[in-house]
């Protein structure tokens, strides 16, 4: 065996021949640099993709909730005030900035079920028999199917207001008889809000109820149908949430607002 050759052998294997390319420190950064580089603009794209999906997911829901809001309301206010109202509670009882934005979106989709609801059913005036009743109530469970097992929170809340909204405090309530706690709190307050809601709009069963005597009917419910320190911050701000709506009935709605990933507008005109 050769000198060199012997040499070669018993060099230690950390020992890197000098003109390898990443044996230069300088060669070695770069290159690590341009992984760097890579690697954000790979994680940019991915996460800008996503919220591309997600918004066009929430896009859909909403305007198939406008479109099942349109067969109950010809002009499709109900879903703007119940979106804008419950947010305006969620803020008054304490919830986060992105809570109080993920229920402005979320609000708006509670009837989505509706559209497998037929209008003999939906629009009858009167009321109902115990089938009709029962086909009227599954409108929450064909609303958190229609939004489904999503990964994205928006629709998880929104899945869960569609199902939990004529749940009751006292365990009273549909499709699953939850009671105080058990019942989310978005579910809690959008039942709340559609209840003040409705109650205060023309029906074709019913004319609109004054406002005072809505108060009334919402604090006979207390601890019974509603969550009873929800309802008391409801009760005692009670003229904000009057001022809100009628600011909404008089505006011209954009409904594109309810689309928009933030929801500006629709936030300015809530004063949020």
């Amino acid at each position: 065996m050769s000198d060199s050759v012997a040499l070669a052998a018993l060099r230690p294997v950390h020992e890197v021949p000098k003109n390898l390319a990443f044996a230069d420190p300088g060669a070695a950064m770069a290159q690590l640099s341009r992984y760097a580089a890579d690697s954000q603009r790979l994680y940019r794209e991915r996460e800008a993709a996503l919220r591309q999906t997600e918004q066009a997911q929430v896009n859909s829901l909403t305007l198939l909730s406008r479109a099942a809001e349109y067969r109950d309301d010809e002009t499709g206010a109900h879903m703007d005030r119940v979106g804008a109202l419950s947010a305006l509670l969620a803020k008054l009882t304490g919830h986060s900035a992105e809570e109080v934005r993920m229920i402005r979106l979320a609000a708006p989709m509670h009837d989505i079920g509706k559209i497998a609801t037929p209008d003999s059913v939906l629009k009858k005036p009167g009321g109902y028999t115990i089938a009709e009743r029962r086909i009227m109530n599954n409108h929450t469970r064909f609303g958190a199917e229609i939004l489904g097992q999503s990964d994205i929170p928006l629709l998880r809340m929104a899945a869960a207001v569609a199902l939990t909204h004529h749940e009751c405090w006292d365990g009273s309530g549909y499709p699953r008889q939850l009671r105080g706690d058990e019942i989310p709190w978005c579910g809690r307050i959008v039942t709340m809000i559609d209840f003040f809601d409705a109650l205060t709009m023309d029906r074709v069963y019913r004319p609109a109820v004054s406002d005072e005597m809505t108060r009334q009917m919402l604090q006979k419910e207390r601890a019974r149908k509603f969550d009873p320190e929800m309802l008391d911050v409801f009760v005692n701000q009670i003229d904000r949430f009057i001022q809100l709506r009628d600011d909404i009935n008089a505006g011209v709605r954009d409904h594109a607002a309810l689309l928009h990933p933030q929801a500006q507008r629709l936030a300015v005109e809530m004063g949020l």
